[in-house]
């Protein structure tokens, strides 16, 4: 069995692009694997975020995370911040990269441009984030294609590790789904579906009322000249909607745009097929939410199973850079 670890911020309400591109290929591959799934709290304090909602979005996360499918009895479910080797790796591991690494780090030039002030957090979250991952010993790390590079500078960081004082961590491994990795927004197909995004009709959110994603698939964009093939450069649009249909069913997107002659009805079945899918969530969600003691408890339970493993690590680590014990 392989070691699957990946972590997600508690940023507030979630939807289909983070359930295809992420959520629902943790839980095809928690049975096969020895697997740790991390709401990544500590991450989230690079926002400016009101305490009280961190703590609400924390367990809200967990709540969808166990709604959508995992299994506390088979994966390591916990938050980031109830196991504290992960900032006291992270600060090893800071003091391994190095400023020209990190100055290259595309996500942090996006969200830190036209900024007067950045915190510092943010600058290095991508060292935190490969902390998340060695302290596990993870062989594979499921995440969406935007990720490839905080993956690659973690594996650089564990080889230069290894090499420095001694083999310690494993180098993961990035495992990106082959369908649907980038969900993107039914209204601006050209940009990945985001709550960020200012595009309510564009996302849609793992809770919303049937006819609320009917209307909203009813309403996607796509072009103008009626014809239904797969072609993402010039058809992102239609093409969109086809890697829908093929996530929510299993049908390859050339089978599924073989199947239609216009947009009318592919978006009538891309509807119902997203209704269909969501809809356990939906449910599951509203049973989870009436026994919130049961979801801490799970959350305590997996912390404690994540502390047993990551302080084996830790301790590894430590010694091996020298810090007296």
């Amino acid at each position: 069995m392989a070691t699957v670890f990946s972590g997600v911020q508690p940023s507030g309400d979630y939807h289909l692009g983070n359930y295809l591109g992420a959520f629902k290929n943790w839980v095809a591959v928690q049975h096969e694997n020895e697997a740790f799934f991390c709401v990544v709290d500590l991450h989230a304090l690079t926002l400016d975020i009101d305490p009280s909602e961190l703590r609400e979005r924390t367990l809200d996360l967990a709540v969808t995370l166990l709604a959508v499918g995992l299994d506390p009895e088979v994966v390591t479910l916990f938050v980031q911040s109830h196991v504290p080797e992960h900032p006291r790796l992270a600060w090893l591991l800071e003091c391994t990269a190095t400023v020209g690494e990190l100055n290259r780090m595309v996500q942090f030039k996006e969200k830190s441009s036209g900024r007067e002030t950045v915190r510092a957090g943010l600058y290095t979250y991508p060292v935190l984030m490969a902390a998340d991952v060695l302290l596990y010993q993870a062989d594979q790390v499921p995440v969406g294609d935007d990720q490839r590079q905080h993956l690659e500078l973690m594996r650089d960081l564990a080889v230069r590790f290894n090499n420095r004082y001694g083999r310690t961590f494993t180098v993961p491994e990035a495992v990106v789904p082959k369908v649907a990795a980038r969900v993107m927004d039914l209204q601006q197909p050209g940009r990945k579906m985001s709550k960020s995004i200012d595009s309510p009709l564009g996302t849609v959110g793992l809770l919303d009322a049937p006819k609320d994603i009917e209307r909203k698939v009813r309403r996607a964009v796509t072009d103008t000249d009626g014809r239904v093939r797969y072609d993402p450069e010039a058809k992102p649009g239609v093409s969109n909607l086809l890697e829908l249909l093929s996530a929510a069913t299993g049908v390859s997107v050339e089978e599924a745009a073989a199947r239609y002659d216009g947009y009318g009805d592919l978006k009538r079945d891309v509807a119902e097929a997203l209704i269909s899918l969501l809809a356990p969530i939906r449910q599951r969600t509203a049973e989870l939410r009436a026994d919130l003691g049961e979801v801490e408890r799970i959350l305590t339970a997996g912390a404690d199973r994540a502390h047993k493993v990551a302080s084996v690590t830790y301790e590894r680590a430590a010694k091996a850079v020298g810090l007296f014990s």
